[in-house]
C-alpha cells in the first residue's frame, strides 16, 4: 500500500511538472514571460520540491520508527548494543 501511495505521488508530480512546463512554454510563446523568468521559476519550484521531499522523508522515518517501537521490534542500535555485550561477555569484560 505504501508503495502504491509513493507511486501515485510520483506520477502526480510528473503530470504536474509536464503541465507547468506546457503552461510556461505558452507564456513564453505569447511573450508574457521571458525564457529566463521561466527558468528561474522552474528552479525555484524544483528547490521547493526538494525541500518538501526531504521533509516527507523525515516524517516517514519518524512514523516508521514509532511503529517499530510500538511493535517492540529491535532497532539497528539495539542489535549493535547486543553484539557489544555478547562480545564483552565472551572475553570476560564488564
Amino acid at each position: 500500500m505504501l508503495k502504491d501511495l509513493i507511486n501515485l505521488g510520483v506520477g502526480s508530480a510528473l503530470l504536474a511538472k509536464e503541465k507547468v512546463e506546457e503552461e510556461l512554454k505558452e507564456l513564453i510563446d505569447k511573450g508574457k514571460m521571458s525564457k529566463e523568468e521561466a527558468e528561474k521559476l522552474i528552479e525555484k519550484a524544483k528547490a521547493k520540491g526538494e525541500e518538501q521531499e526531504q521533509a516527507l522523508k523525515e516524517e516517514i522515518k519518524k512514523a516508521l520508527k514509532e511503529v517499530l517501537e510500538e511493535m517492540g521490534l529491535a532497532t539497528k542500535e539495539d542489535l549493535e548494543k547486543l553484539r557489544e555485550e555478547l562480545g564483552k561477555s565472551k572475553t570476560g569484560e564488564k
